[in-house]
């Protein structure tokens, strides 16, 4: 004949709290509001996060899909960069106005601060925008391949 074991929750059948200790031993981590900046967030210190730290606060509703910040490059790193050349291209940079440029040069960028436009031109220089690297879609053909 075969023995059958118990089912493991019958050893703990009569007892108060199961083999757990005290009562607040077996919560998890719903028990005191979560770990880490969850807890600051939601309970203990909501006046210091109000009034010290809003940004922490988490924001309701959508965020852009795909949005993508530019990186920042100024006129300095640019005249060193382009060291021999008379023209650069610079896809997902907003170009910022720190610096002057040695010499005419031709920058393409997808962004340009006032002052930097100036700068640029001022030296003799062309300054080109262009789109971000994700706003450029494929161009689709129009012609029929039956025709």
């Amino acid at each position: 004949m075969v023995v059958r074991k118990d089912k493991r929750n019958r050893k703990y059948h009569g007892t108060r709290r199961w083999g757990v200790g005290n009562i607040k031993n077996n919560r998890g981590a719903g028990g005191h509001g979560g770990f880490g900046e969850v807890n600051r967030l939601r309970k203990h210190d909501w006046t210091y996060i109000t009034a010290k730290a809003p940004e922490l606060i988490k924001k309701r509703g959508f965020a852009p899909y795909r949005k993508r910040e530019l990186k920042e490059i100024n006129l300095r790193q640019i005249s060193v960069m382009a060291e021999g050349k008379s023209e650069i291209e610079l896809r997902n940079y907003k170009v910022l106005s720190n610096g002057e440029l040695s010499k005419p040069i031709k920058i393409k960028a997808s962004g340009f601060t006032r002052q930097a436009l100036e700068k640029i031109k001022s030296k003799g220089g062309e300054a080109i925008a262009m789109k971000a690297a994700e706003d450029k879609a494929p161009a689709k053909e129009s012609g029929h391949a039956n025709a």
